[in-house]
């Protein structure tokens, strides 16, 4: 974690933006969270800014949200955040931001699903239209998201030891299992597709029990869609999964080995920073553990 040489105050945002953008330097500011890359801050009714505070390439990230994201939006079925004005590098922040659209709704992590038969509809519907085959200009996943399983395979035997060495699970076994047969799926033999790359239920926003947008583009990129159809399984309320695969008919059966795997890995790591939170620890989010462990006891009951 590298956080911004200035801490990111208030009284900071509004300078940037009277220095930048100062038609929008008048309206009310607030803040609203911190993420795993960035910090946002409510401008107005309407308007988001996010500024990198932690990680080196966060804004690089942003950078790739502001050029990508105003022309994905239109064709979504549900609304994204949209990159409005571009903050470039000065004394006062050394780094890229961006002001884009407020969305309303609540973080999946803090308020589930539980409108199961819509809120799978609703999600393969989301994905259906977001994973078009990728542009040249969309770059691989960060972190090897949306490639081979195997290329992790490394990563996530060192995350499954941790997990277990903490206490966290049990039942291990039954989820290497879930891996080993994700592995043996082989790769995805299709044209790379768009991914959000970062489905998990802090990225994703929900309204009266079903979902109402999606956040946090940082991890677009072009690859595999099981990485992203792994949100079945993080996402969804008991019983609605096999819902949500009906509704996203193009993936095949290994596609769909594939996902469970991804959703393991995302599972896990979600659940690490879960206990992170709970025990205090900087970067933690308790809010996370919660619907990871339940994703993983769903993935353990797909084995029989």
């Amino acid at each position: 974690m590298t956080h911004a040489d200035a801490e990111i105050t208030g009284e900071l945002v509004t300078e940037l933006l009277r220095d930048q953008h100062p038609d929008l330097a008048g309206l009310p500011l607030r803040f609203g969270a911190r993420g795993w890359d960035n910090q946002l801050w409510r401008l107005g009714d309407d308007y988001a800014v996010r500024l990198p505070w932690a990680t080196e390439d966060a804004d690089e990230l942003l950078l790739k949200e502001f050029a990508l994201l105003p022309g994905l939006a239109p064709g979504l079925p549900l609304p994204i955040p949209v990159p409005h004005r571009l903050g470039r590098p000065s004394a006062r922040f050394p780094r890229s931001w961006i002001v884009t659209t407020w969305l309303a709704g609540e973080p999946a992590d803090r308020a589930p699903a539980t409108w199961g038969d819509q809120a799978a509809d609703t999600l393969a519907a989301f994905l259906t239209a977001l994973h078009r085959p990728a542009a040249g200009d969309v770059p691989a996943g960060r972190h090897l998201r949306g490639g081979p399983l195997a290329r992790i395979a490394a990563g996530f035997g060192q995350l499954l030891d941790e997990v277990i060495g903490r206490g966290l699970l049990s039942n291990n076994e039954v989820l290497r299992a879930v891996w080993a047969d994700a592995l043996k799926a082989g790769e995805w033999e299709g044209p790379p597709v768009l991914l959000h790359g970062d489905l998990h239920p802090a990225n994703v926003l929900t309204d009266n029990g079903d979902f109402c947008g999606v956040i946090d583009f940082g991890d677009l990129c072009a690859g595999d869609p099981a990485c992203d159809l792994a949100g079945g399984w993080l996402l969804l309320p008991g019983g609605a999964f096999d819902r949500f695969r009906r509704a996203y008919a193009s993936a095949d059966e290994a596609t769909w080995r594939r996902a469970r795997g991804w959703a393991l890995v995302k599972s896990l790591a979600c659940l690490v920073i879960g206990d992170d939170g709970a025990r205090g620890r900087p970067g933690g989010k308790a809010t996370w553990g919660p619907p990871a462990l339940a994703a993983l006891h769903r993935l353990a009951a797909t084995v029989g």
